[in-house]
């Protein structure tokens, strides 16, 4: 980037008016505007060219032109089409011979697409292809493809229904994962991509240099995060299981209105139902304040502390995740034979060993799924807590999601950092889900 800085005073005599260079030109209006306004500035020049012009009377009165950068050498688009043409040529002369040049020619074929990327410097696109022409040639010497093709064949109308819904996964889902992963190795700064490799990472698990107890710190989040999911799903399943039991007494009049309104919490928008409970919570005169003076008990600062705000997050998500639980036990509960109890009862069993033998072991296969579920809706509930607490005190009730969101759109808008805190969140949860069904799977056998 070229830069020219002089004197303000020198400026007019520089300046040529519009007839001038360029330069001249941006020094004589910096001069103008500088001698207009008094007090420092800085703009984008409005013609398109992407340059900036600033003056700053703080040291000495300088004016300080700069003209855009050098721009990229344009795309070579007959490169790429003749790249494409040979990568198709490869593959189709490889598939003409036998089954050892079948592969060579595809994976030839493959790689050659990952030319372009290399042409603007993008090493992840470029490796993620040539891994992918790997796999396929591997998936070749294995039979795979060829069983595949004879599957497809064989099954090619159910696969016609499946298309729509597998073209959907692809664009919603498979394609922004794949995104967000990638933009996870670079960092982004005033429209500008910059491959940084795993600095983001690295930074984020470091903790950045910060302290443990830091409320930036990667690690003080998580901590947060895990207190905040154990604690919530403890509460829905308690919750959930004592009120299936009592709903589920057929002595219990109007059992269909009390599930009915039960279930209303869960059916209500949660940003709605976060709204709300802010408003419950914030201020002097909110209403869990009043409820506190019925008791006599002073008003509560609830976003002033960790202790209390957290609280106010756990009230509101419990309110919002109990009804799922109940859900869940009811149905459980209705499969239970009820001669088992009445086996049990001629057998002198008390009502807890009833609950304990016969209750909960037909709960688990239920619940074992439906906890799994509801620990990564809760690890990745962000309406509640940014709603309800917005972080507060200092960002210390921050769980992982919500520090994501603040690295993207609050911190200088690094949505690298934020695509890479994403994908620690999705291993995480990756991991949970593969050893909390292995555990639930090792109950359940014995």
């Amino acid at each position: 980037m070229h830069r020219t800085i002089v004197e303000a005073g020198a400026l007019r005599e520089l300046g040529g008016g519009a007839r001038g260079r360029p330069g001249d030109k941006l020094r004589y209006d910096a001069a103008n505007r500088f001698d207009r306004a008094g007090k420092p500035f800085a703009e984008m020049v409005p013609d398109g060219s992407g340059r900036a012009i600033a003056a700053d009377g703080r040291r000495g009165a300088i004016a300080v032109a700069l003209t855009a950068p050098a721009r990229p050498t344009p795309y070579p688009w007959l490169a790429i089409v003749g790249v494409l043409g040979l990568g198709i040529a490869l593959s189709a002369a490889g598939a003409l011979v036998g089954p050892r040049g079948r592969r060579a020619g595809t994976f030839g074929g493959l790689a050659t697409l990952a030319v372009p990327p290399m042409l603007w410097q993008s090493w992840i696109a470029a490796g993620a292809i040539l891994g992918i022409a790997a796999a396929f040639a591997a998936a070749q010497h294995a039979r795979l493809t060829d069983r595949i093709a004879v599957g497809a064949r064989k099954h090619k109308v159910a696969l016609g229904f499946l298309a729509p819904a597998a073209v959907a996964m692809l664009v919603l889902v498979a394609a922004p994962f794949v995104i967000g992963v990638t933009l996870g190795f670079y960092d982004h700064d005033h429209g500008e991509w910059t491959f940084v490799g795993l600095d983001n990472f690295i930074e984020i698990l470091s903790g950045g240099g910060r302290s443990l107890d830091d409320a930036k710190n990667f690690w003080f989040i998580l901590g947060v995060t895990v207190v905040w999911t154990v604690t919530n799903v403890a509460l829905h399943v308690t919750i959930g299981v004592a009120l299936a039991l009592a709903l589920s007494r057929t002595w219990l009049r109007g059992r269909t209105v009390l599930r009915t309104l039960l279930v209303l919490p869960w059916a209500i928008p949660n940003y709605i139902t976060a709204l709300m409970w802010h408003i419950l919570f914030e201020g002097e005169y909110g209403a869990m304040n009043s409820i506190l003076h019925a008791f006599g008990v002073s008003d509560v600062s609830w976003f002033s502390s960790w202790a209390t705000a957290f609280s106010a997050n756990v009230i509101t998500n419990t309110w919002l995740g109990f009804p799922f639980m109940m859900v869940v036990a009811l149905g459980a509960l209705e499969t239970i034979p009820r001669e088992l109890y009445e086996a049990a009862s001629v057998d002198g069993a008390s009502a807890w060993q009833r609950f304990w033998h016969i209750t909960v072991p037909h709960l688990r296969p239920a619940l074992g799924p439906a906890v799994a579920l509801g620990s990564i809706w809760t690890f990745n509930m962000f309406n509640v807590i940014y709603l309800v607490s917005a972080g507060k005190p200092g960002d210390s009730t921050n769980i992982l999601v919500t520090d994501a969101y603040r690295w993207a759109f609050e911190r200088g808008d690094r949505y690298g950092m934020a695509a890479a805190e994403a994908t620690i969140i999705f291993l995480i949860l990756l991991l949970w889900t593969v050893f909390g069904t292995r555990i639930v799977r090792a109950k359940d056998d014995a």
